[in-house]
């Protein structure tokens, strides 16, 4: 009997044991470090020796008051300042790239979308296991976002505070709304452990930004957020209501995120901030988007800003109408306009061209227009001379986009000195029907004379630096246009 007791036990502690080991290796299989582990790992294999051959840098954006934003047509933002002085160094071009969702910031970046996260990220331990940081460009620290109460104004200082705040262990027990995966929320988490109580921590969606949760505290939609001190300060401009008198973390740096595997673009990056700060350009940047409260708010309360309204300019209906005609994106029709006048209906340039299409009187009249002072006659003959341009000279061309590159290219410069540089194009065995790349780098050669005598060339020399730059710089912003604006 005690026999056969003893073996139950034995065949018992074996099918514990084969158990045990069973999930041992199960979980060792299914956890190569967790599959968000394996999520945050580069998985490609692109710094700038690869950045450079394809001539843009990808950089991933978020849309807000001081990051990227259109203003009067033109694009904006602290970081977007700082990228395009970052682009010009380095000589290659810009894309950005929209992150829908802040939480996967990181995700697209080790997937490759783009080729650096330019966002003020707080520098934390855990953040950089998963990214590399470049040299931080601001120090500031996390503050209570707070509401005061609606009558604020008629009450005394005093009696204000007691309906406030004043210390982050009066936190206890309070609902603070913040993102997970962000900075703030790991913040919470510790200050919980400092105050030795547990804060009511509620998460909210990734495509939620901090100036998003900044307006639900000041619409009672929720009662506390925290935020940059630098961001909460700028929103508080507009939103007087606002305290974000509670710090609730000690000074922190904020920098540009890049993948662990792209070196080389990190030391070129940090070798650029590192100059950067030598100069007052890098501090006046800074100080217009987070010091100059009075431009907040009156960017803030224009029409003509796009985080608000979506438009581009206050000609916007005028300009679809007759783009609707040409039957043209009236998208690329507004960056041409703002490319010739920037929305000026008085603009003239030195050699007579007027109004907000920068029209010749000689064109103009022409075209049937005694004048283009008048912003709508402006846009309707403009809009009939690229009309004309397309019809007489550029029909032929199938593709319709290089189509519109050699209309705004004819508009600028006249469609003479463009054929010409079509012409020895396609001598040159290049394709005269492609823009990029083609016949723009030799409109450039036409400065040359070698390239101005030869026998092809009907129209002589041409400064043709000012057209290539033209088109490239309407099709950048459009660019821009279309992620603020329908088309």
């Amino acid at each position: 009997m005690k026999q056969y007791i003893l073996l139950l036990i034995s065949l018992t502690l074996v099918i514990l044991i084969s158990c045990q080991s069973g999930q041992k290796q199960e979980q060792t299989q299914s956890t190569p470090e967790s599959e968000e582990a394996v999520k945050m790992e580069p998985r490609v294999d692109i710094d700038l020796p690869e950045i450079r051959e394809r001539d843009t840098l990808r950089a991933i954006m978020t849309y807000s008051s001081t990051s990227y934003f259109l203003y009067r047509g033109q694009p904006m933002g602290y970081e977007y300042e700082l990228l395009k002085r970052l682009v010009d160094h380095l000589d290659l071009n810009l894309e950005v790239v929209i992150a829908e969702d802040m939480d996967n910031m990181f995700k697209m970046l080790n997937a490759g979308k783009g080729d650096i996260i330019a966002h003020g990220m707080t520098i934390t331990q855990e953040r950089k296991e998963k990214i590399n940081f470049t040299h931080h460009h601001t120090v500031t620290h996390q503050a209570l976002v707070q509401r005061k109460p609606d009558n604020w104004r008629q009450m005394k200082l005093h009696n204000i505070e007691k309906q406030l705040i004043s210390d982050p262990i009066e936190l206890i027990g309070k609902t603070v709304h913040v993102r997970e995966n962000s900075s703030y929320y790991q913040r919470l988490q510790n200050l919980e452990e400092e105050i030795g109580g547990e804060i009511d921590i509620q998460t909210v969606s990734g495509e939620l930004t901090t100036e998003d949760l900044i307006r639900k505290v000041v619409n009672k939609e929720i009662d506390y957020t925290v935020a940059d001190y630098n961001i909460a300060s700028i929103n508080k401009t507009y939103n007087p209501i606002l305290d974000i008198d509670v710090p609730v973390s000690f000074s922190q740096k904020t920098a540009w995120a890049l993948r662990k595997n792209s070196q080389e673009l990190l030391k070129e990056i940090n070798s650029w901030i590192s100059a950067m700060k030598q100069k007052t350009d890098y501090y006046v940047i800074y100080n217009k988007y987070f010091k100059n409260k009075k431009a907040y708010s009156r960017r803030i309360k224009s029409d003509l800003y796009s985080m608000e309204s979506g438009k581009i300019s206050q000609y916007d209906p005028f300009i679809k109408k007759h783009a609707k005609k040409l039957g043209w994106d009236w998208r690329i029709v507004s960056s041409l306009i703002y490319q010739e006048s920037g929305f000026d209906p008085n603009a003239e340039s030195w050699v007579g061209a007027q109004g907000l299409m920068q029209m010749m009187p000689r064109t103009a009249k022409e075209l049937g227009y005694s004048s283009v002072s008048d912003p709508k006659i402006s846009i309707e003959a403009g809009v009939k001379y690229l009309n004309k341009l397309e019809n007489n000279y550029w029909q032929k061309i199938p593709d319709k986009r290089e189509r519109q590159k050699f209309v705004m290219a004819s508009y600028n410069v006249g469609a003479g000195h463009v054929a010409d540089a079509r012409r020895l194009t396609k001598k040159y065995g290049g394709d005269p029907n492609i823009w990029h790349g083609e016949v723009d780098e030799y409109l450039l050669k036409l400065a040359n004379k070698k390239y101005y005598t030869d026998d092809v060339v009907k129209y002589g020399y041409c400064r043709g630096s000012e057209p290539y730059e033209y088109v490239k710089e309407i099709f950048e912003r459009y660019e821009h246009y279309k992620k603020f604006t329908e088309g």
